[in-house]
């Protein structure tokens, strides 16, 4: 019989952080692993930029942002650290050339945030699991296409970062009053680790609780900021797990800490710049 604890998840402190502990950097950014993040459109091109940038604040070492060739300009200027690649015109075509090398080459692959169709959402997710990165990261639009793609053609390391409304699709509508009861069962269903509100649960049951953050949180892109630092710890070599509850800790804290300095009203893009502030204290 299970207890109440395990029931409820393990709640999520510094001190549990620090007994897990940090990857060591090593001597150089290849050491610290390769994160690339898959989206962007028009009308956001800002999403990638945002988890980008958080990939690399939680302590990732390299970053590249596949994106549509209609924000291709914007990306090296606004975020010099990033190698910027295009993906290619029609979503249906397999990723070739340096996209497609530094994709398979890539510690984490993120897709989603900032992408606005589905179809081409679905087609680009296709073209990433082909090429079997080592740990894929869904959010956003990724999540929405998830449930008419095959768990099959998805690598093994696979972490959901979905909201509640997304989780409600995961389920087909068959959530109930639960929130970390619907989230263990996403996770048996599509056998990957679920990120959702301080929540994260592994489909063998285990689940853990982050239980701080606060209203300043919801805000647009905050969820992006959250997308990125989980992909950034599962770069640096993270077990899927606990990069997603390192990634949701130090987003929530990151939070937290703007809220003391300047109350609410901060940006997504503050968030990002806090990331490693926030992973700092448990480092220290």
């Amino acid at each position: 019989m299970s207890s109440p604890r395990s029931r409820r998840g393990r709640r999520i402190t510094p001190a549990v952080l620090r007994g897990w502990g940090l990857p060591e950097p090593g001597e150089d950014k290849k050491a610290r692993g390769r994160i690339i993040v898959v989206g962007g459109s028009r009308r956001s091109p800002g999403a990638v930029l945002l988890a980008g940038e958080a990939a690399l604040r939680s302590g990732a070492g390299r970053l590249g942002l596949a994106v549509p060739g209609s924000v291709e300009a914007q990306m090296g200027v606004v975020i010099p650290e990033a190698a910027v690649l295009t993906l290619p015109e029609s979503a249906d075509e397999s990723l070739r050339g340096t996209l497609r090398d530094e994709v398979e080459g890539a510690d984490a692959v993120l897709v989603g945030p900032g992408f606005d169709d589905p179809d081409d959402t679905r087609g680009t997710l296709t073209a990433v699991a082909e090429l079997s990165p080592a740990v894929l990261v869904l959010d956003a639009f990724a999540l929405g296409v998830l449930p008419g793609i095959d768990r099959g053609a998805l690598p093994d390391a696979l972490i959901l970062n979905p909201n509640r409304e997304e989780v409600a699709i995961l389920l087909d509508g068959d959530g109930s009053d639960d929130p970390l009861a619907d989230l263990r069962a996403v996770a048996a269903r599509y056998r990957a680790v679920v990120n959702s509100y301080g929540m994260v649960a592994a489909p063998d049951g285990r689940a853990w609780r982050v239980q701080i953050g606060g209203p300043g949180l919801a805000t647009s892109g905050s969820g992006d900021v959250l997308a990125g630092a989980i992909a950034g710890f599962a770069a640096q070599g993270m077990e899927p797990e606990r990069a997603a509850v390192w990634g949701s800790w130090a987003q929530a804290r990151a939070g937290q800490r703007l809220t003391a300095a300047s109350g609410l009203g901060f940006l997504a893009r503050d968030l990002a710049r806090e990331v490693s502030a926030a992973v700092n204290e448990v480092r220290a």
